[in-house]
């Protein structure tokens, strides 16, 4: 039987749960913290705490950070003007409390501001700074809240349950710390009160504590948590408390296994630089960047404390910033791949890498000091790359403006922590980003592992095929906010995203189809938090294991099969209600083949078994309405071809003067194409319900292949050419690329002037090519060098298999180097490289060969 969240709470009334708040209530500390706590212990906690938060005299006197302290201050002005015109069941005007979780979890967080105000230092005249009277509201109005609308358990939790396990304990936590003195005086059972409700709405059923097995607290999620329970012990006393969420929180840091899952959590970072939230979500840029942030202010707040322990947690927090983050930022914008529901909102991209940029700033001094000049290396490089100035006024800390403008005024060279020249293969989240000067590739794929897209209150309506192979092509010098982003979001197509395959039919949002945020039908198990509504509405899986790709140096493949997703599957085994409204996907299989000036793209048995018409998006641009795009190209007898219409095109270039940009596009094989190119006009709101009604206009450019109702499978090859002129373009006549193979069992590309071969393989069988054996699914990139060594990388995208076996026919060849796992053996006729590759979850194998 399926209980919500809600009605677990409910058996456990808040009478009984006061005395969990208690000092000394909590279980024993973990083996090793004996030697934390105690009466300076705590106060250096508080303090480090109020430093992260309000800074300190020394950073608030640094005029760098004065215009931090002065949007502090509006901010509190604001706030209480809106508190003096508060109407009856209002603490502040406009938020009626008593059925919205949001505006509750708004009015905590407004009381919070306030006493943040109160309490920051600065040596500026202030008209809140210290004020008692002020502080004594903000008081009064927590006492109120928690005896009006928040402290009986049986009343509360609706809505969204992060509001009443996180957001507001976030918020209450803060407070209790900046007033500690205020509350002491004027109601010192307030941290015990509050605590003990906040552990209420924690305990889903438990005994108050963290549950490590609880999908709910997980990943950024845990982090969160956990930092508002060492919060809680501080302003209590409390020890054990404290050290308990310490070693909580320490499971945050451990690199997911997925071979051996700690309290069945996926969510988290994986060993290729891969972060996942929600189990199956690529997550990096949203709570990936939660974590981040938290993470650090986590070693800042317990810094000098007996329960830092040592460097390593700084230590891994930087391999998540140069493996995980960096790559994922294209000159300051953080890329949507790796946003989740995130996407839809108004304020992405360069705001996203400005919590990303505070947390290197303060982890600098943390770090060795190599390692901190190569952080604030790739400081100083985003701020010189990014078209839109980081704001550090937008900062959580004071302190960490003023750190910010010391590395910025340092003698450190700006360079990325990522090469020019660069490929991540982040096979543990679907993704794949190829970076070369100039631009950025990054790739959205799904499988039965990640979720196609995420959906979820509201956000990302229109989100169907978000990962089925969406890619976004990043110019180098371009203000990303103009061509991506929320008006990109807005404006194109969900149908015709850059790099999809869709059927042609008409879909309707969440709400449009049940009128409401999400399928509501308790009986069968779909609740607002249910994982029933995770698996099939919120962020549904693909069916298809394969999805993946190899690595080899700064080049790469990728891979994927087009398929249903987890709810249509459903649907059709009759596991889902009648009323749930589900879509069969198109078909097709896909590889992606990364070099220096092209992105090599093939597609086969593209189709669709239910006859429907189905659209393939080669690529997708927009620019400003008033300029003047051109479109310009060749037939494939030569001919000259300028603006739209389906054509059987060799080559098309997209170019946009204003911005001084153009893409190219070989058309290698397959049917004739189609380029549009329309004004169109859309609201934000059309992607996320509380956006504001602000309409977007742009011209939208779309290159794709068009297949009509109940048509056979194409198969179709083309290459994206950044920056190409029309003499390049024209030259992909003669080479170098030559398409070996493009079948739904093969697909393969070589690169005569890179000598290197790249293959896909996608089912079961030997799959030969150009002098190479596959054995089986695979991924293989083999590239050949003048001095004679042949360098080799393998990697199953199934993730499922145990060994792959390749046969390079010709010479002999013995292994110079080969990772542990690989090796050469001698075959008639050639060499056989096995490659055990059980339990590398898609990672790449290498070994360099020689005669």
């Amino acid at each position: 039987m399926h209980f919500s969240r809600r009605a677990l709470l409910s058996l456990f009334p808040a009478a009984t749960v006061l005395a969990v708040a208690a000092p000394g209530a909590q279980a024993a500390p973990p083996p090793g913290a004996a030697a934390a706590g105690g009466a300076a212990d705590r106060a250096r906690l508080l303090a480090n705490t109020l430093a992260v938060f309000a800074g300190t005299e020394e950073s608030n006197a640094r005029p760098e950070v004065a215009a931090k302290l002065a949007a502090v201050e509006a901010t509190a002005l604001t706030r209480l003007a809106a508190m003096d015109g508060a109407g009856a069941g209002e603490i502040f005007r406009g938020m009626p409390l008593g059925t919205s979780d949001p505006d509750l979890a708004r009015t905590y967080q407004y009381l919070c501001e306030i006493a943040l105000a109160v309490r920051a230092p600065g040596p500026a005249p202030s008209r809140v700074r210290g004020d008692r009277a002020v502080a004594a509201r903000v008081i009064d109005a927590l006492v109120r809240l928690h005896d009006t609308w928040y402290g009986d358990q049986s009343r509360g939790y609706y809505g969204n349950w992060f509001t009443w396990e996180i957001g507001i304990s976030t918020q209450v936590g803060k407070c209790l710390v900046l007033l500690r003195d205020e509350i002491a005086a004027h109601r010192p059972d307030l941290p015990a009160v509050y605590t003990a409700s906040m552990d209420a709405y924690l305990r889903n059923g438990s005994d108050g504590d963290v549950d490590l097995d609880s999908r709910f607290h997980t990943g950024a999620n845990l982090a969160d948590i956990t930092t508002n329970r060492i919060l809680q012990g501080a302003v209590l006393g409390d020890d054990a408390r404290i050290a308990k969420a310490v070693a909580d929180q320490l499971t945050v840091f451990a690199t997911i296994d997925p071979y051996e899952l700690r309290h069945g959590v996926t969510d988290g970072f994986y060993a290729d630089g891969s972060f996942i939230q929600h189990a199956s979500v690529a997550y990096t840029g949203s709570y990936g960047k939660g974590l981040l942030t938290r993470v650090v202010q986590t070693v800042k707040i317990l810094d000098g404390t007996g329960w830092s322990g040592g460097g390593e947690l700084p230590g891994t927090v930087r391999r998540w910033v140069t493996d995980g983050f960096a790559p994922l930022i294209h000159e300051g914008w953080m890329m949507e791949a790796v946003k989740g529901r995130g996407v839809s909102r108004t304020g992405t991209g360069y705001a996203d890498t400005a919590a990303v940029v505070e947390a290197v700033v303060d982890l600098c001094a943390h770090v060795p000091p190599g390692e901190a000049e190569a952080l604030a290396g790739w400081v100083k490089q985003v701020h010189g790359t990014s078209p839109a100035p980081l704001n550090p006024a937008a900062f959580v800390s004071p302190v960490s403006v003023a750190r910010y403008a010391d590395v910025l005024a340092s003698s450190v060279p700006a360079r990325d922590l990522t090469p020019p020249a660069h490929h991540a293969a982040f096979n543990a989240m679907d993704r794949t980003v190829h970076r070369r000067p100039g631009w950025t590739f990054a790739l959205s794929r799904t499988s039965s592992r990640i979720s196609r897209y995420e959906y979820m209150s509201g956000e990302n309506l229109t989100p169907w095929f978000q990962g089925d192979g969406a890619h976004h092509l990043y110019l180098s010098g371009q203000d990303q906010s103009r061509v991506y982003g929320i008006d990109h979001l807005t404006v194109v197509d969900p149908l015709r995203l850059a790099g999809v395959t869709a059927p042609v039919e008409p879909r309707r949002t969440v709400p449009e189809l049940y009128g409401t945020l999400w399928y509501d039908n308790p009986e069968r198990g779909f609740t607002a938090s249910s994982e029933a509504q995770n698996t099939y509405v919120y962020f549904p899986r693909g069916t298809e294991a394969h999805s993946g790709g190899a690595r080899l140096g700064a080049y790469g493949t990728a891979a994927m099969v087009l398929g249903d997703d987890a709810a249509y599957a459903a649907d059709r085994a009759g596991l889902l209600p009648d009323d749930f409204v589900t879509h069969r996907g198109a078909r097709g299989t896909k590889s992606w083949f990364m070099f220096d000036d092209e992105i090599v793209v093939l597609a086969a048995g593209v189709g669709d078994p239910a006859g429907r018409p189905v659209t393939t998006t080669l690529d997708t641009r927009i620019a400003a309405p008033d300029t003047e795009v051109a479109l310009t190209g060749e037939l494939r007898g030569g001919a000259p071809w300028e603006g739209t219409g389906t054509a059987p095109l060799a080559w098309l270039r997209w170019a946009d003067p204003a911005e001084d940009t153009a893409v190219g596009y070989a058309l290698l094989s397959g049917p004739p194409v189609t380029a549009g190119l329309a004004t169109v006009t859309r609201s934000r709101r059309t992607v996320r319900l509380t956006n504001p009604d602000t309409p977007v206009t742009r011209q939208v450019f779309t290159l794709g292949v068009d297949q009509r109702a109940g048509g056979p499978p194409v198969s179709f090859a083309y290459a994206l050419v950044p920056g190409a002129t029309a003499r390049r373009l024209r030259s992909y006549a003669g080479g170098p690329l030559t398409v070996l193979a493009n079948t739904t069992r093969l697909q393969a590309v070589r690169h005569a002037r890179l000598g290197l071969l790249a293959v896909n393989t996608f089912t079961p069988g030997t799959h030969r090519t150009a002098g190479l054996a596959v054995d089986g699914p695979a991924s293989v990139l083999v590239r050949r060098t003048p001095d004679g060594a042949t360098s080799l990388a393998v990697a199953d995208p199934t993730t499922e298999r145990d060994t792959v076996s390749v046969t390079l026919h010709g010479r002999r060849l013995r292994a110079v180097h080969a990772d542990p796992g690989v090796r050469a053996v001698p075959v008639p006729g050639g060499t056989r490289v096995e490659v055990t590759t059980r339990h590398r979850y898609g990672r790449s194998l290498e070994a360099t060969l020689r005669p």
